[in-house]
């Protein structure tokens, strides 16, 4: 498979909490995106998934920890919804502030990698 630009190193960060439980951007960003429109289906649309999928996803949010993070809104006229626990919202921030902590620490080494990888064909190194 050839690339046909060269896309910069990023490092991505997922936590591992044993037994198996996994937090990563991925449930932060479903997260967000429930923060933003108040819904779990609107939020799985947003990151082109399944109500299923979101709501299982939430819900092992919710099991990870002491505290939930996401909780339903009880239905009207509207419908129901969810929102962020203010732990939800603190996990949020954490995650986020985690990762540039990881970026900043590792920068010198990801440009090291970075002037030194493979570029895609056609363009030849700087």
């Amino acid at each position: 498979m050839q690339q046909t630009e060269t896309q910069p190193i990023r490092l991505v960060l997922r936590l591992d909490l044993p037994p198996g439980s996994r937090l990563g951007r991925g449930k932060i960003e479903l997260l967000e995106h429930i923060r933003e429109t108040g819904s779990i289906s609107a939020a799985g649309r947003a990151m082109d998934m399944s109500y299923r999928r979101a709501w299982l996803l939430v819900d092992a949010l919710n099991q990870m920890f002491e505290e939930p993070a996401v909780e339903p809104q009880r239905g009207g006229k509207q419908g129901g919804g969810a929102q962020l626990t203010p732990f939800g919202d603190l996990l949020i921030t954490r995650f986020r502030q985690m990762e540039q902590k990881a970026a900043a620490a590792m920068q010198a080494d990801i440009d090291w990698l970075e002037t030194r990888r493979r570029q895609a064909a056609g363009k030849p190194p700087e």
